[in-house]
């Protein structure tokens, strides 16, 4: 399965993946959401995130979990 909005570079946040080559780690989303944050807080609270990240971030998630 390809993933375009998750990259992987050991240069940005210790080679963790990230969204969009931002140094946000898929784990803070993936907290973030755990925690009980809805995808309009988290949108709102950083705007450079976009609803296709979120949703990209919850495939990887279970993705992995297959794994």
């Amino acid at each position: 399965m390809k993933f375009g909005r998750i990259t992987i570079d050991p240069n940005v946040c210790t080679g963790k993946p990230c969204i969009r080559g931002m140094r946000f780690p898929v784990s803070r989303l993936l907290g973030l959401l755990a925690s009980g944050e809805t995808k309009d807080t988290i949108l709102r609270a950083y705007p450079y995130l976009e609803t296709e990240d979120i949703e990209e971030v919850l495939r990887y998630a279970a993705y992995l979990a297959e794994e």
